[in-house]
């Protein structure tokens, strides 16, 4: 009896040492990562300075164009302008149009104009990645656009449903497209709770 008590023991499996479990966890995480479905391709260094410069003079040049189209005065246009501070009554006005290319040209103007924000801001600036903070960051630039044009530019207004398409233009960019843009720049930083999410992910 001793003598099996002595085998047993000597047989009884060890448990693994805290820099074997790492080792382990990093494997693991290592192949839940290449298998992901939809993840952005991490890029090089180089590549990734490249990504910023190009994004960063893309984000001048599309402030520039927003300067132009928003705080440009139109005299012509004073009498007929009016503010708006109620979400729909615009777009109600743009749906209503006799011209189905007004209409086109009015929405789809004002969304396509934040498209951009979208796809720029989570390269240029890596803390505003995330869809909520995408449509913040973008509804209180324009939000700041809209109140500049009601106080200052002659023959433009405050428009809240400017700030809502713009808005929506900037969500869809950022999910067409600015998300993995984001990711592959900058790539998630690792926490230690990322351990136990990607052992359920590689268990599933």
């Amino acid at each position: 009896m001793a003598r099996m008590a002595r085998t047993a023991r000597m047989t009884r499996p060890t448990r693994p040492t805290r820099t074997a479990r790492a080792g382990r966890d990093r494997k693991v995480g290592e192949r839940v990562e290449r298998a992901a479905p939809g993840r952005a391709p991490r890029l090089s260094p180089l590549a990734r300075a490249v990504t910023m410069l190009a994004a960063f003079a893309a984000m001048v040049a599309f402030a520039v164009v927003l300067a132009r189209l928003t705080l440009e005065p139109s005299a012509a246009s004073e009498a007929l302008t009016h503010s708006n501070f109620t979400p729909g009554d615009s777009i109600d006005a743009y749906l209503s149009e006799p011209a189905f290319r007004d209409t086109v040209k009015q929405l789809g103007g004002n969304v396509l104009l934040g498209v951009p924000f979208g796809l720029l801001l989570p390269v240029v600036l890596p803390r505003t990645r995330g869809l909520i903070r995408v449509g913040l960051a973008t509804a209180v630039v324009m939000v700041l656009v809209e109140l500049a044009q009601g106080a200052f530019v002659t023959g433009r207004t405050f428009d809240i449903d400017d700030v809502i398409l713009n808005t929506f233009g900037a969500l869809l960019g950022y999910l067409l497209l600015g998300r993995r843009l984001g990711r592959a720049v900058h790539p998630r930083r690792r926490h230690w709770w990322h351990r136990f999410t990607r052992r359920d992910a590689a268990g599933a």
